[in-house]
């Protein structure tokens, strides 16, 4: 009798905090960070054999769209000069990362109640006409569809200075983070998604230790609930 191996996955993990260390750790380090670690390592603990596809866009962002960004991404790839080409190339190693994942872990800390500028540029460069969202005016009343292929999970792990930010809170209007990310990846077909964060940061007292706790916890429990909801066989 031949044993069926498990398949191996990959995880695109994505930091996007200005601050280079991780909290606990590192003097003034990011939660996010630490956060996003603490996922990744539980996750490749069960499952060595996972790949990580790593990009940190805090540390080194990506060129933000501009109008010859915009030209290139509107020109038919078949008639893209060498100048088109080479400013997609950047937009074109982004996506082929997202395409490759199945699980998408983005640190997202809240910066003026939205994320990073630099996550921003990321988002910008991933989602793309005829690439990542398909686009055609005979479809009437529905022209736009997701291209990006059925089965990824979003995670977004994110940090805020004060707190009341979550669905039902005292400032859940002002939290354009969570949306931020979920609607425009909802939007190329990416719809499957968990978020957890941190509050109290700029407190710094008793709030905030519990509050990474509660935010360490929530971390472990959601990769033992995806490894069990895709019935993941992990390696004897």
């Amino acid at each position: 009798m031949i044993e069926s191996r498990p398949t191996a996955l990959r995880l695109l993990h994505i930091d996007s905090s200005a601050r280079p260390g991780l909290s606990g750790r590192d003097p003034r380090g990011s939660h996010t960070r630490r956060l996003g670690a603490r996922f990744v390592e539980r996750w490749i603990a069960r499952r060595p054999a996972d790949a990580v596809i790593y990009r940190d866009v805090g540390q080194h962002p990506p060129a933000p769209v501009d109008a010859d960004w915009v030209a290139a991404a509107f020109t038919r790839p078949e008639k893209r000069d060498a100048a088109q080409r080479a400013r997609l190339a950047e937009s074109d190693k982004l996506i082929d990362e997202l395409l490759a994942a199945d699980i998408v872990v983005v640190g997202a800390p809240m910066y003026n109640f939205g994320v990073p500028a630099t996550l921003k540029a990321w988002l910008d460069n991933i989602v793309r006409v005829g690439v990542t969202f398909g686009f055609d005016r005979a479809r009437g009343g529905d022209p736009y569809w997701p291209m990006l292929p059925a089965g990824k999970t979003l995670v977004t792990l994110s940090a805020r200075g004060d707190y009341g930010y979550d669905p039902g809170g005292r400032q859940s209007d002002r939290n354009f983070v969570e949306a931020g990310l979920a609607a425009p990846l909802a939007y190329i077909g990416l719809q499957d998604h968990h978020a957890i964060a941190i509050e109290y940061d700029e407190f710094g007292d008793q709030r905030l230790a519990d509050s990474i706790a509660a935010a360490e916890q929530a971390v472990d429990a959601l990769v033992d609930r995806l490894l069990l909801d895709r019935r993941v066989a992990e390696p004897a």
